[in-house]
């Protein structure tokens, strides 16, 4: 099958509140497993940095987000959007209302950037959200048909 033009696509928007690592992974995984059906962006209620760590475990499974930069959702307020998911409670609760929006979900995943320990804990807590994310992704969006 051909890739749609982006016209063709669902643009979908993953809000959270930094910006620097659920939205990100999200984000990244939708266009790594539907692209070519889905238009990706993700935003924060504020912008920050992505977080090395999501950069790094989304590495592992062979996605780059490296490249991806952390904004705020004030520049999707006045696009045309299919689907806004919030990632995170306390940007479920900020959420503004997205006129453009012609549908919004809420997928609550645990803040990676608080856990602690050692480097390889605190990668562990990333690898166990990604693969949250992905899975939600995989149930909810990605599958064909939709």
């Amino acid at each position: 099958m051909a890739d749609q033009s982006a016209g063709d696509r669902r643009r979908v928007l993953f809000l959270c509140t930094h910006n620097s690592a659920r939205s990100q992974m999200a984000e990244g995984l939708l266009r790594d497993m539907a692209g070519d059906r889905f238009e990706a962006f993700s935003a924060g209620t504020e912008a920050t940095r992505v977080r090395p760590e999501a950069i790094s475990v989304m590495a592992e499974m062979g996605v780059d987000i490296s490249a991806q930069e952390s904004e705020t959702l004030d520049r999707y307020l006045g696009e045309t959007l299919d689907l806004v998911v919030t990632v995170c409670d306390d940007a479920n609760e900020a959420c503004p209302v997205f006129p453009g929006a012609r549908e919004r979900l809420h997928w609550s995943f645990p803040d990676p950037s608080k856990a602690a320990g050692s480097h390889e804990e605190r990668l562990r807590a990333f690898r166990n959200v990604r693969d949250e994310i992905r899975a939600r992704i995989e149930g909810e969006l990605a599958k064909p048909g939709v």
